[in-house]
């Protein structure tokens, strides 16, 4: 069995931040070293303590002068929306009906579903991002190409087939029956198989029937290890539609925990404006949220509160929610996500940023035992940053007098030209000099 050592400063996250406070939740090795073998880490921390016990066998990788970090984890992305990114001037419902249905129209066709799963797997590493929790459209064939391109690169990835069955149009509208078909169909086929996970997949509720959502509810409590993925209380205008649709209904999240949705098994995007009572309910229920700031401020959705999320002890990720979102870049979406707070009212630290979209992300996804961070026995995803992709962030570094500046510098002025390498279970499979 090989093993590899690879040589740099290493930073990643052990708890939330907020949580544990800032010297507990994080560590940071400015002469550091990580060996892995078979695709897990073995050992980490100071070179001066574990590299005396290394063998001479032992292959080495320097990465001196870069920055290793853990894989970023995207907790709500979009893959069929990839080539209608930076569709002008709607909000959401219209947005919608105007480009993302038509768009989405297209993944019936298992050739252009595979292209576009490849060219977004690499848009994913190229961008430092090593896990994420994925969108498909209606169509079966979109997320037999995503995991078959997924696994291909043994990417540890969630997805799901869109579920909806009213109130879109007909080429992107399944049945109560043939959604659960499929799902299941897509869960014996790829769930478990490698680092591949499968996701039950209501497009949001006014897009499901009373009978589609039912089914829903039934398949996550019969596979209990399958996430559910959805969005909430993203939009004011979805919000309404919501009441209409439910008018016995207390709140949004009522409607989904009435049909078995809300679980430990269920991140929620967006919950824009949600109410205390709605946070309290989520943390009794293990459920956790994707925070997508770039997306919530491009379709003037409104303004996430994280704080509030803290408060109540809501597990929360990061999320890009490609095509609403303009970035594939978590660097550039802790960008955004630092502007948002910063309106809310609150200043929203680097660590946690890194957090967000690290180790927290990781255990939104319930996956915090196996990817996130360093430990000892975790899979070995990581980037590499580059301390000198660009002239201003290589200046500005240069004038940085402690890692909680270099990360925040980074969080505003990197994107993916930031990204060196990037590494999936020990194995490079990005590199910028390619």
């Amino acid at each position: 069995m090989t093993t590899t050592a690879i040589k740099g400063a290493f930073f990643h996250l052990l708890d939330d931040p907020s949580v544990v406070g800032v010297t507990a939740a994080h560590q940071y090795e400015p002469d550091g070293l990580l060996v892995l073998e078979a695709g897990r880490v073995t050992a980490f921390g100071a070179r001066v303590d574990i590299e005396p016990n290394l063998g001479p066998d032992v292959s080495r990788i320097d990465h001196t002068g870069s920055l290793i970090v853990p894989g970023f984890i995207d907790t709500h992305i979009h893959f069929p929306q990839l080539d209608m990114i930076a569709s002008f001037g709607e909000q959401l419902l219209d947005w919608l009906e105007r480009y993302t249905f038509p768009e989405e129209a297209k993944f019936l066709d298992p050739a252009h579903a595979a292209e576009c799963a490849d060219f977004f797997l690499e848009e994913l590493l190229r961008n430092g991002t090593t896990s994420a929790l994925v969108y498909g459209t209606v169509h079966k064939e979109s997320v037999d190409a995503l995991f078959e391109a997924a696994f291909a690169r043994n990417m540890r990835l969630v997805a799901g087939k869109a579920l909806m069955d009213r109130n879109v149009p007909e080429a992107v509208r399944d049945t109560a029956e043939s959604g659960d078909r499929d799902s299941r169909d897509l869960i014996a086929r790829w769930h478990g198989k490698g680092r591949l996970g499968y996701a039950v997949t209501p497009r949001f509720a006014p897009a499901c029937s009373d009978e589609q959502m039912t089914r829903a509810g039934k398949l996550l409590a019969e596979f209990p290890d399958v996430l559910m993925h959805t969005h909430m209380s993203e939009n004011l205008g979805e919000m309404d539609w919501v009441k209409e649709l439910y008018p016995d209904a207390k709140d949004y999240l009522d409607v989904y925990d009435s049909f078995g949705l809300l679980t430990n098994q269920s991140v929620f995007a967006h919950c824009i404006h949600l109410k205390g009572e709605e946070f309290q309910r989520m943390a009794e229920a293990d459920a956790a949220i994707s925070y997508c700031p770039t997306s919530n401020l491009f379709l003037g959705s409104g303004l996430f509160n994280l704080k509030e999320a803290e408060k109540y002890g809501v597990k929360v990720g990061m999320g890009t929610d490609v095509g609403a979102g303009t970035s594939f870049s978590l660097l550039q979406t802790m960008n955004e996500a630092y502007k948002v707070c910063h309106l809310k009212g609150h200043k929203l630290d680097p660590y946690k940023s890194f957090y967000l979209s690290t180790l927290g992300g990781a255990r939104a996804l319930n996956m915090g035992d196996k990817v996130g961070n360093f430990e000892v026995g975790k899979e070995a995803d990581f980037l590499v940053l580059d301390m000198a992709a660009t002239p201003l962030l290589e200046r500005r570094l240069k004038n940085c007098k402690s890692i909680d500046e270099t990360l925040f510098v980074l969080s505003m002025l990197g994107d993916d030209r930031a990204v060196e390498h990037t590494y999936v279970a020990g194995a490079c499979r990005y590199s910028k000099r390619k």
